[in-house]
């Protein structure tokens, strides 16, 4: 049974005017932020407060490049190079540093967002060149992956720091990729159900698809997704579950391949 876990959302997703999720509610609860850097949200006014509050409820800074698709918040697939996805994470990543640096802090880790997570889940050439462009401007960033994908698999091949997330609100399928959110039962909204996968996938040290199969891999973060209806409430109740189950919340570490005390089982 994992002992001590990191709890993560994305935030920093509205634009202009218009709000997207409770940052302020989420950061008194969560250890590391997932923050927009300005395209599939975010601008830098938002950037600035997402990160002021981060830095003064001490709460972990990341940066979350997305595609550039402010209507379809990221979640839409685009055709893009490798070179392409190496510039835009880089320039994403140089715009959160300069926002944190201007906030009093630092951006400790990069977890890409929406579509352009999903699409290098599967692609590990398109991963390595997003990774290879956010570890140009800071060798040393985290790179939160997501478990059991080529995400993971393109920063092992990079020996970079990383830590391996699972998502608390989303159902994965048989391959460990996550459930298209067009699909029924994709993104889960009970809390009870919730907590309860979250806390046999940390006793397992597996993910745990939809349709029950375990699929072994290291688990450093719980990702929440800062938009899905009722997050807040899903957060504390995720958060009493595991403090409940006695697991500790404190942010990740973020290890090298070669750090692991053992090698990941898939």
């Amino acid at each position: 049974m994992i002992t001590c876990i990191d709890l993560n959302a994305d935030m920093g997703e509205g634009f202009g005017p218009w709000p997207m999720g409770a940052d302020a509610e989420l950061l008194k609860i969560i250890t590391s932020a997932n923050i927009a850097c300005g395209f599939h949200a975010g601008d830098p006014d938002v950037m600035a407060q997402a990160m002021t509050l981060a830095v003064k409820t001490g709460v972990g800074i990341g940066a979350h490049p997305g595609l550039p698709d402010l209507q379809g918040f990221g979640r839409r697939r685009m055709q893009i190079a490798p070179s392409e996805a190496r510039h835009l994470v880089a320039y994403q990543l140089g715009a959160a540093r300069a926002m944190a640096a201007l906030a009093g802090g630092q951006v400790r880790h990069v977890e890409l967002h929406g579509a352009l997570a999903n699409m290098a889940a599967e692609d590990e050439g398109l991963e390595k060149a997003c990774y290879e462009g956010a570890l140009s401007v800071d060798p040393e960033i985290i790179l939160m992956v997501i478990a059991g994908t080529a995400q993971a698999r393109a920063a092992r091949s990079l020996d970079a720091r990383m830590c391996s997330e699972i998502f608390a609100d989303r159902a994965y399928a048989e391959d460990g990729l996550l459930m298209d959110r067009r699909l029924p039962g994709a993104v889960i909204h009970d809390s009870e159900e919730v907590c309860s996968r979250v806390l046999h996938m940390l006793k397992a040290g597996a993910i745990i698809t939809a349709q029950g199969t375990h699929l072994a891999e290291d688990i450093d973060t719980i990702c929440l997704h800062g938009d899905t209806e009722g997050a807040v409430k899903l957060a504390e109740a995720l958060q009493a579950a595991l403090v409940a189950a006695g697991i500790r919340l404190q942010p990740f570490e973020g290890l090298r391949p070669g750090d692991r005390t053992a090698p990941p089982l898939s």
